[in-house]
């Protein structure tokens, strides 16, 4: 629920100096701690650093794999223009109830298209609408042992010099642990190996929230 290698102590105070966080974001996040999955919820400092890099690369167009109750989802489209679009993805329609009743508090339903379905399912019809490169922010938090499959349709959404943000890419350290053989922890370690030598991609991973990977889609 916090970045890594941060004390309390600073922690808190990182928060204090750093995040702007709209009442309707904070009231999800505490209606969403009450929640059996909680553990889910994306930190607030992330979800500000989203929103952030959504209005510094312009973006009006994204895509938002793995909803969860919306908190993604609601904080880049409070960054986007009035004409952004979100496509949010999940198979969850109970918990998405929770998201759709922020997004329609906060006011931006109408920019989040929610989609029931498999997330592959949503971005290969996608793909089959003549919608590639035409995205320009991706975020994906979704099932792990899918992460390659949605980073490689999101790739091809995605217009040359658009943003895709992976969440979980350190997964509390696991990653870095060799006894740990979880087949979640091992797609994640093979997930980050791939990206490391993919060269249509300017890489960075930041040690922010649980780990992010950062993929900016290079020219042709």
């Amino acid at each position: 629920m916090k970045s890594l290698n941060l004390t309390p102590q600073l922690y808190e105070y990182l928060q204090q100096v750093s995040l702007r966080e709209p009442d309707i974001l904070a009231q999800l996040r505490a209606e969403t701690a009450q929640h059996p999955m909680a553990q889910m919820q994306i930190a607030p400092e992330q979800g500000q650093f989203m929103a952030f890099l959504v209005e510094l690369i312009g973006a009006k167009k994204t895509l938002d794999i793995g909803v969860f109750t919306g908190y993604s989802a609601l904080v880049v489209a409070l960054a986007l223009p009035s004409d952004g679009v979100v496509i949010a993805c999940d198979t969850d329609g109970e918990v998405t109830q929770i998201a759709s009743r922020y997004w329609e508090a906060a006011g931006v339903a109408a920019k989040i298209h929610l989609r029931i379905a498999p997330a592959l399912e949503t971005l290969d019809s996608l793909l089959m609408m003549g919608q590639r490169e035409t995205f320009d922010f991706a975020f994906i938090d979704a099932d792990k042992r899918n992460y390659l499959e949605y980073y490689e349709r999101s790739l091809q959404l995605l217009r040359p010099g658009g943003l895709l943000v992976i969440d979980n890419v350190l997964w509390s350290g696991r990653v870095a642990d060799p006894t740990d053989q979880d087949a979640r922890t091992e797609a994640i370690r093979h997930f980050n190996e791939q990206l490391h030598g993919d060269e249509r991609i300017t890489l960075s991973v930041i040690p922010v929230a649980d780990g992010l990977t950062l993929a900016r889609k290079r020219d042709s």
